[in-house]
This record gives structure tokens, sequence and C-alpha cells, in this order.
């Protein structure tokens, strides 16, 4: 750490302790230029894909602790809910547990976060990604009712719905942006948001614009020129070329 040490805190998680330091610094150096500028395209099967053609896999933290996740539940389950001071030695066993495995969960995205923010950070100079909407695209699909039975409802697909909520929620893309925007600001880098609507079936070649143009999850095929290419790369090219539009036009 450098900077002077302005506060300190302790805090708990379960059974580990964590010191927490927060220190004042001069602003830093801005990192060399590098004369390099990508955009970024957002996904679930791959974390992000880039317009350079490369891809970050999604690591799918929580997923991976789901079966642990899910026993460490069951077993916390078994016991009555009750006040801390009033649980028996096994039963703050089985809160710590589930504790801890949501807690690493976390420092894992944490740190995916930091590694891939500070790799994009250092290799270009200006970044656009989609201006996502996160809390929207987790909301819960609207109830149907049935006319044809007061009190029932029609399928909403939110069985569906949920499972997608949760691969958003393990994929951290909040947590990702907040951080990639804050590494840029002190490496003085440019990171830009733009309108994520049709990247990925918007032709980067002839600009033809059509659902079409994406007939699986990670293929693009223009129906108009003929272009294929895998549809995040697409989706990250066309990312860039607004974001480099953006910026332009907010320049005096």
């Amino acid at each position: 750490m450098t900077g002077k040490v302005k506060t300190v805190s302790v805090k708990r998680e379960g059974r580990k302790w964590f010191v927490v330091l927060t220190a004042e610094q001069a602003q830093p150096e801005p990192l060399p230029a590098t004369g390099s500028a990508v955009g970024i395209d957002m996904g679930l099967v791959n974390f992000l894909a880039d317009s350079g053609g490369a891809f970050v896999s999604s690591p799918r933290h929580r997923r991976k602790a789901a079966a642990k996740l899910e026993a460490a539940q069951q077993a916390l389950s078994r016991f009555p809910r009750c006040k801390a001071r009033d649980r028996t030695a096994n039963h703050q066993r089985a809160v710590e547990k589930v504790a801890d495995l949501h807690g690493k969960v976390r420092r894992q995205r944490l740190d995916h976060a930091h590694k891939t923010a500070l790799t994009l950070v250092r290799e270009h100079d200006f970044i656009a990604h989609e201006d996502l909407r996160i809390r929207n695209m987790s909301r819960a699909p609207t109830p149907k009712p049935d006319p044809d039975r007061p009190g029932a409802f029609l399928p909403n697909g939110g069985a569906a719905k949920a499972g997608l909520n949760r691969s958003i929620a393990d994929a951290g893309w909040g947590v990702f942006l907040t951080i990639l925007h804050a590494k840029a600001e002190s490496a003085g880098r440019e990171v830009i948001a733009v309108d994520p609507r049709n990247t990925s079936r918007r032709c980067p070649e002839c600009g033809h614009t059509a659902k079409e143009n994406r007939p699986a999850q990670e293929k693009f095929h223009c129906v108009s020129c003929g272009h294929t290419a895998h549809a995040d790369t697409v989706g990250a090219v066309n990312v860039l070329r607004a974001g480099l539009v953006r910026r332009e036009a907010q320049r005096p």
C-alpha cells in the first residue's frame, strides 16, 4: 500500500477477521500510452469478448460452488430459527459454513474482476463497453393471470428467468464495470459506455441490421453480405465503433 493511512477498520466474516485500510495518496501517474482502443461485449458463456477477437471465459464461481452451498444450506435448514445467542455449537458451525462459502465466492468474483480490468487498462488507452441496465435485466417477469381460472396464473417463463438471473448475478458485471472505471481513472485511461441495442445484430462489414443476422447464440451471419463471425466479437466491434463516435461527439 502506498500513501498515508487515514482509517483502519476490522471486520469479521464467520471465523475470519479482516483488517481494512484506507490511504490517501497523491494523484497517481498515468500509464504510458499504448495507442490501442478496444470494445468489449459482456456475456454469460464468455465473461467478455473484445473487438480484437479475444475472449475471457466466464469463471462461474457460484455455479462451481453450488453443490457445496446446497449441502451447507440443507444442513443449516435442519436447525430451528433462533437468535445468535441461543444457537448451539453445531448450529453456529452450520451458519459459519454457509457464510464462509458465500464469502469465498464473493472474493473469487472480486479477484477475477480486478485482474480482468487491470489487463484491459494496461493494454488499451480507450475502452468502450455496453451501458448495461443490470437491474432491469434481472427483473422478474410479470405474472399472467389465467382468464379461465380465477386465482390461477399462466406460465410466464419465471423459472427460466430465475436461472438467467442467477447467471447474471454470478457473472458480476456490475462489480467488474465499477472496478474498470476506477482503475481507468487512476491510470489516465478513457472508458465510455454505449447503447447496447443491436450491437450483435449489425453487420460490421455492410451495416445491415436484422435479428436474422444472428441465427444462433454464438454465430453471426449477415443475410445481406454473407459476413460470418462470432456474434460476441461482432458485438464488441460495434461497441468500439459506437464508443469512438461518442467520444468524437463529446469533444469541443
